[in-house]
């Protein structure tokens, strides 16, 4: 067996599909990175002087690579050996030899790395990134910053029944939610309220749960959703109805298409009220990033801000406080 280790310095992020420019706009100008001595495989940056035990990890990385190192390796049983060793389960990050990583892939214990139905429990064991430079080379960290395989979730897709796509971002932020926060996910007995709710991508998820939702919106929703004996409609400005009008719901949702410092107004006014424990939004960005807004929403206590796999310009809140037995179910790989 002839395998050799050698640690790369500082981190590596990997950028979501398509959001490389972003991450890198975020790393110069949120995070005062020094790009200087870069260098980029694909999607995946490394950065030698960046110290993720002293810094926060980018929004648009979708997994961070905390100890890179360097794998110099004779065959394909040595790569897979060696990844053994360290810890059970990786993930490939296929930039080049696609055929060599696939037979790497195929000598590792099994992780599922095919598209998911809704819901899903996200793993809690941690999950190592590894891609080929070379036949003979790799770079690799068995310590990242997320349990998801290269930190993505990917959905099978119903192409006929919901009314947008944008469901798609929902279900991802519920099993986050659970994940982070131990969350009990919407079902029979939940009530749920939905802000600008049309054509109804969000509801559509909602609904297929079991719960019952007032949705919100000038607009109506989609024709199926309206005859929905779970789904009251309201026509009006939802920001403009004061969570008392609304009563007591479990959750409070919102998609709307508007300024992150009206939606934090917002997001606060509804947990100030005590009149709901669970949150999800989508921070809409409007143009040039806000990031102390940003940083805002991330303060307030029991809440997450990430970017998710099927956000586009934009970023999510979650928020849940948790009871006592959610508190043990979402500590590890948190």
């Amino acid at each position: 067996m002839s395998a050799e280790r050698e640690p790369v310095a500082g981190a590596a992020f990997l950028a979501f599909p398509q959001m490389k420019s972003l991450l890198v706009s975020e790393l110069q100008e949120r995070l005062m990175a020094d790009l200087s001595g870069r260098k980029d495989y694909g999607d995946l940056l490394c950065l030698p002087g960046y110290s993720l035990h002293e810094r926060d990890v980018p929004y648009w990385c979708r997994t961070a690579l905390k100890n890179p190192f360097m794998l110099r390796f004779d065959s394909i049983g040595d790569a897979a050996a060696e990844l053994r060793g360290m810890q059970r389960s990786w993930a490939p990050y296929g930039l080049t030899c696609f055929r060599r990583t696939a037979l790497i892939q195929e000598k590792l214990p099994y992780v599922n790395l095919k598209s998911r139905d809704f819901p899903f429990e996200i793993p809690r064991s941690p999950i190592g990134i590894y891609t080929l430079l070379d036949e003979h080379t790799m770079l690799a960290s068995a310590d990242t910053t997320s349990c998801l395989p290269l930190g993505t979730v990917t959905w099978n897709e119903d192409h006929i029944n919901p009314p947008s796509r944008a469901y798609l971002k929902l279900q991802e932020a519920l099993v986050l939610a659970r994940h982070f926060f131990g969350a009990e996910l919407p079902g029979p007995g939940t009530t749920c309220f939905e802000a600008g709710a049309c054509p109804g991508g969000w509801t559509w998820v909602l609904a297929n749960s079991g719960a019952s939702i007032l949705a919100v919106d000038r607009a109506p929703l989609a024709q199926s959703l309206m005859e929905n004996p779970l789904v009251t409609f309201r026509a009006h400005d939802a920001f403009t109805l004061a969570p008392e009008e609304i009563g007591q719901t479990d959750w409070v949702l919102s998609d709307v298409i508007c300024y992150p410092e009206r939606l934090l107004q917002w997001t606060r006014r509804w947990l100030s009220s005590g009149l709901t424990k669970n949150m999800i939004c989508t921070i809409k960005m409007q143009g040039k990033i806000n990031w102390q807004t940003v940083r805002e929403f991330e303060s307030i206590p029991h809440s997450r801000v990430v970017h998710l796999n099927y956000n586009k310009h934009e970023l999510t809140f979650i928020h849940c406080e948790k009871s006592g037995e959610n508190k043990i179910r979402a500590q590890a790989c948190d």
